[in-house]
């Protein structure tokens, strides 16, 4: 008898509904169709049990996306395991705190890290699994033949998985997330984006992050629906699975990529329902040029680590460039200053939300979640947003990313947003580094399509914004530095160019 409060158990339910219906496809080939998830996932369940895992149990996982990676996920759910996924860019020397904080029964690697993770795996059974799906782990698997096995009774509150946040600044924290926080998102969005029967969903996302793992693969497990499998982002390969797909979700560079190339078009998009994009802030010259081309509007939504999905721009209704939308069914999202009060619609400050999706705290860290909750039971994000008279959230950036300059707030994206519309700009960066007068001085770190552009003509194109919000100094880069969801790395910039103003 399986009890609901599991995850997994609302999938197999839908499963079971979707009988012999493809699952994941990759290319031509149907490598797994609903009617396979009960028993594939009950071996996988019993082969982790074999190795010790008991519910409540973290499993440590970092290996390259693979079919065998989401029945991993899957299987783990189903064992009452708590998933711990990590980003597969880092090094065993990294590897090293979160498997020390984690401290997992059992640890998944890629079978040419296998002896690197060794010396950092402590007391934890070390298996591997590679992007073909093979190693130790699937040795496991293939020696058990178990089916009917019970999902693990979980309670709603019992973590589903932790997930590291990419701080830039200190340790990496451990978001607790609960089978709970994870269905109430999953069926909240799969209401609001008006999930269909028939949707096909193109999935080209990592699966060690809150995007690819949890919006994009639970949406489609609850609907039952075809998920088109791609290994990483190609824009030739999304642009010939489009004609036979109706969903994409993707982080901004992949509609950069997409909008850059020739095939993009209104017929290849013929198909398509929807185009959702997320992770990082969209350039609203990327959204216009999409439009374009495939003569539809992107929705565009936010989230974090520690909650999910809090915002999106409405399926019926006007998605606006530049915004993020409404706070989601459920969520009580309100824009606040220092002490937690609320400031005037229109102006800048803090985020802060509470619903049912946000996060139980930060693993083995009261302390830094104590610091992050307000007494009414409000996160606070630390994203610098505003709130217009309806209720629509545009992010401005992080709050700290924040400018101080002779005493002045000055927040980046206002200037970003203006320096993007600059001919010849292809994007930029607005940071603050030290300033002997001032502080902190602005300063505008830019990529150029137009390779004549110079300093001079992008300042004078910033006439319009008050003097002290200008930048001191334009500086350009070939590209900038990006997190493997394409957030653009503030924290490298500010670093590399700490010395601008130094004496010395």
């Amino acid at each position: 008898m399986t009890d609901q409060a599991n995850l997994f158990a609302r999938f197999l339910a839908a499963a079971k509904q979707a009988g012999d219906k493809p699952f994941l496809v990759e290319g031509d080939t149907v490598r797994l169709s609903y009617a396979d998830l009960d028993r594939e996932t009950a071996r996988r369940a019993a082969a982790l049990a074999g190795l010790g895992a008991q519910p409540g149990d973290r499993i440590v996982v970092q290996v390259d996306k693979s079919i065998e990676n989401v029945l991993l996920y899957l299987a783990s759910l189903r064992a009452g395991l708590v998933y711990v996924p990590l980003n597969t860019a880092y090094t065993p020397a990294e590897l090293d705190y979160f498997i020390g904080d984690a401290e997992p029964a059992v640890v998944v690697c890629d079978p040419a890290k296998q002896s690197a993770i060794a010396d950092v795996a402590g007391t934890a059974k070390l298996v591997t699994l590679d992007a073909e799906g093979m190693g130790t782990l699937t040795d496991a698997v293939q020696a058990k033949d178990t089916t009917d096995l019970e999902t693990a009774h979980r309670a709603t509150d019992d973590l589903a998985a932790i997930c590291y946040t990419s701080g830039t600044t200190g340790r990496s924290k451990g978001a607790m997330l609960s089978h709970g926080n994870l269905a109430s998102n999953a069926e909240t969005l799969f209401d609001i984006w008006h999930w269909q029967p028939d949707d096909v969903l193109i999935h080209a996302l990592p699966i060690y992050h809150v995007h690819g793992l949890f919006v994009a693969l639970h949406l489609a497990l609850l609907g039952g629906s075809t998920i088109r499998f791609h290994q990483g982002f190609d824009a030739g390969a999304v642009l010939a699975d489009l004609p036979r797909s109706s969903v994409l979700m993707g982080v901004p560079t992949f509609y950069v990529r997409l909008a850059a190339h020739d095939g993009l078009t209104r017929d290849a998009a013929r198909n398509m329902r929807l185009f959702i994009s997320g992770s990082a802030p969209l350039l609203e010259s990327t959204f216009a040029e999409f439009e374009a081309k495939t003569c539809m509007r992107m929705l565009e939504r936010y989230g974090m680590t520690e909650a999910g999905m809090i915002c999106s721009n409405p399926y019926d209704g006007e998605r606006v460039p530049g915004t993020v939308g409404f706070p989601l069914p459920g969520v009580s999202a309100r824009v606040a200053d220092e002490s937690g009060a609320e400031v005037p619609r229109g102006e800048p400050g803090v985020l802060e939300i509470k619903g049912p999706n946000l996060f139980q705290g930060y693993w083995k860290k009261p302390d830094k979640t104590a610091e992050e909750m307000r007494a009414d039971g409000y996160f606070v994000t630390g994203d610098i947003a505003t709130m217009d008279a309806d209720g629509r959230v545009a992010i401005v950036g992080r709050a700290k990313d924040l400018i101080i300059a002779g005493g002045l707030n000055i927040y980046p994206k206002e200037i970003e947003l203006a320096i993007d519309a600059v001919p010849g700009v292809g994007e930029s960066a607005v940071i603050g580094v030290p300033h002997p007068d001032l502080g902190e001085a602005v300063v505008a770190v830019v990529t150029r399509i137009d390779p004549d552009l110079n300093e001079a003509a992008v300042l004078e194109a910033l006439g319009d914004l008050a003097r002290f919000k200008q930048p001191r100094r334009v500086i350009f880069a070939d590209a900038l530095p990006r997190n493997a969801m394409g957030k653009v790395q503030k924290a490298k910039l500010r670093e590399a160019h700490a010395g601008l103003y130094s004496s010395s």
